[in-house]
């Protein structure tokens, strides 16, 4: 699927998925926030590709030569210099990445791993991560897992980078910080707002204490400190189950519409309703006018279709304002590239036209 395609199916599931909401405006605390210190890990690490088809690095370099010798070495074979490895280009030095959840990590868990080049290799097709150590991201970090199995490559076009499914293999826990008889909740940035977490704390005192005084409050724009009450604390598991599951209705949070951009893959998520303010827009040849109301035809100034513009028609009313679900369309009965798409995107946020905000991955 191209990425045009891929736009407009994007597009178009968030379409549907608009016409529905008022079926599906509830959601949960844990799908919204995180108890304050649980957040992800990251394992990093550096070790070989092996078995590649000639793609790998040069033998010649002794930043690769040296690794690879003592891999040899270990293995019971004795090298008399890493220059015997000279022509060698089998093996690839990578740099080995792992993220660990927000709900940390037990001995024996496994995790996909991300594997890049470091040195002059052209592609990791068809090779195989030797056992690497992975340690955390600070130099004097302990092993905390062994990463080793085959590369996927994830992308065609970026051969040096990939991924090994379920590579990581635990072998010390990673624990979050225990929940003592108070705790904080962080909102997700998306969520950030007054109104949002005076809603959240709102759910959680009806779900957790629905008798008893208030035991969540609103600190900052995106922190909820919820005290635990004598009651409850021998049951703390219980207690962070009723505030993590209670019910918060999507439509009080009072968030802004979002148009969301990730410029890896030209994906663009935008909810049908964001408006755009009367515009024009020139971006590399192409002109793109907003019309306000729009033009009704007349015998005397008939509507002329032009291939370099097109027009952003207006809902039933003259009054409402253009949608930038309009502009998709006009994008699309142009062709334009989905690269220019985002940077038009990014230029009618940037002027304030664009009544909507815009996170860009």
């Amino acid at each position: 699927m191209n990425l045009r395609a891929l736009f407009v199916l994007v597009w178009a599931v968030f379409a549907v998925g608009a016409l529905s909401c008022s079926e599906a405006q509830a959601t949960t605390v844990k799908e919204l926030a995180r108890l304050s210190g649980q957040g992800q890990s990251i394992l990093r690490g550096v070790g070989l590709v092996v078995g590649l088809p000639g793609t790998g690095d040069s033998g010649k370099e002794l930043v690769v030569a040296r690794p690879l010798a003592k891999l040899i070495d270990n293995g019971g074979i004795e090298l008399g210099s890493p220059l015997e490895l000279k022509n060698s280009r089998s093996v690839a030095l990578v740099s080995v990445t792992c993220i660990i959840s927000s709900s940390g990590a037990m001995a024996d868990d496994t995790f996909d791993v991300t594997v890049s080049v470091l040195n002059s290799a052209s592609s990791l097709r068809g090779g195989e991560l030797y056992l690497t150590v992975l340690r955390g991201p600070f130099p004097d970090s302990p092993p905390y897992a062994i990463a080793q199995g085959q590369i996927d490559l994830e992308d065609a076009l970026t051969p040096t980078s990939g991924r090994v499914r379920s590579g990581a293999r635990m072998i010390r826990d990673i624990l979050m910080p225990e929940v003592g008889d108070e705790f904080e909740i962080i909102v997700d940035s998306a969520f950030a707002g007054w109104g949002a977490v005076s809603q959240i704390a709102t759910a959680i005192n009806a779900k957790a204490q629905p008798q008893g005084p208030e035991v969540a409050f609103a600190i900052t724009e995106r922190v909820i400190r919820v005290s635990i009450p004598e009651s409850e604390r021998k049951d703390r598991a219980g207690f962070l189950s009723d505030v993590l599951s209670a019910d918060v209705n999507v439509a009080l949070l009072d968030l802004p519409a979002q148009v969301i951009i990730n410029q890896r893959t030209g994906a663009i998520i935008l909810p049908v309703d964001v408006s755009i303010s009367p515009v024009a827009i020139t971006h590399r040849g192409l002109t793109i006018t907003t019309v306000t109301p729009p033009p009704i035809a007349t015998q005397q100034n008939p509507l002329i279709a032009r291939a370099d513009w097109a027009s952003i028609k207006m809902g039933a009313r003259p009054s409402e304002a253009a949608k930038l679900s309009d502009l998709v369309a006009a994008f699309e009965q142009l062709d334009v590239p989905v690269e220019d798409q985002i940077g038009i995107i990014q230029m009618l946020h940037k002027s304030g036209q664009l009544k909507a905000k815009l996170l860009i991955d």
